[in-house]
């Protein structure tokens, strides 16, 4: 099975060329197998990415844009399909591959049945969950980490008040020793 991602390499367009990029850059970093195809120099793969791309991935002007992704003959979906596997941690899937041994997928994502698109059946709802429990966790732990921060200033305001204390007791001290030793030459002058 072939990965193919089909791209424009003149593309005039600086957020296309980065969206192509961060995929194919993704692919190679991971040692996915996969055949970039350029669209801009090649009719032929243009028009059979266009025909491919199923009704309802295409935007409203009915032309797709790259970058596209099909594992051989099947639509696995565009960049923003790509980059939700990529976030969820379920790029095998939604790519229509079976993960490398020893990869770190979890049980749920390799049991939930794909569709042709790769979209995963079930994934709407549970991913919604998942965004509202992360939702609340991450409050409370911005709670956390505020309460933290507010402890922490009030030990190191009051550390600060007690090294202030004794420098200043140290040097009244001194100055109270210096000023007896003046007190003391001024007599002995004095005699």
């Amino acid at each position: 099975m072939v990965i193919k991602v089909f791209v424009a390499t003149s593309s005039g367009s600086i957020a296309i060329r980065k969206k192509q990029q961060e995929v194919v850059g993704f692919l190679e970093a991971n040692k996915i197998d996969f055949k970039e195809l350029d669209i801009a120099g090649d009719e032929d793969n243009r028009k059979w990415m266009r025909e491919n791309v199923p009704g309802e991935k295409k935007p409203q002007n009915g032309i797709p844009l790259p970058p596209q992704i099909f594992n051989e003959e099947q639509y696995c979906g565009d960049f923003d399909s790509f980059f939700s596997a990529k976030e969820e941690n379920i790029i095998y899937s939604f790519l229509g591959l079976a993960p490398p041994p020893g990869s770190k997928v979890t049980k749920s994502s390799e049991e939930a049945s794909s569709l042709p698109n790769g979209d995963v059946v079930g994934e709407v709802q549970g991913s919604t969950e998942g965004t509202e429990k992360t939702e609340e966790s991450g409050e409370n732990e911005a709670q956390k980490e505020d309460n933290e921060d507010a402890g922490n200033l009030a030990e190191s305001q009051e550390k600060n008040t007690e090294e202030i204390t004794e420098e200043g007791a140290a040097g009244d001290a001194e100055e109270e020793e210096a000023e007896k030793g003046e007190e003391a030459g001024e007599e002995e002058e004095e005699s």
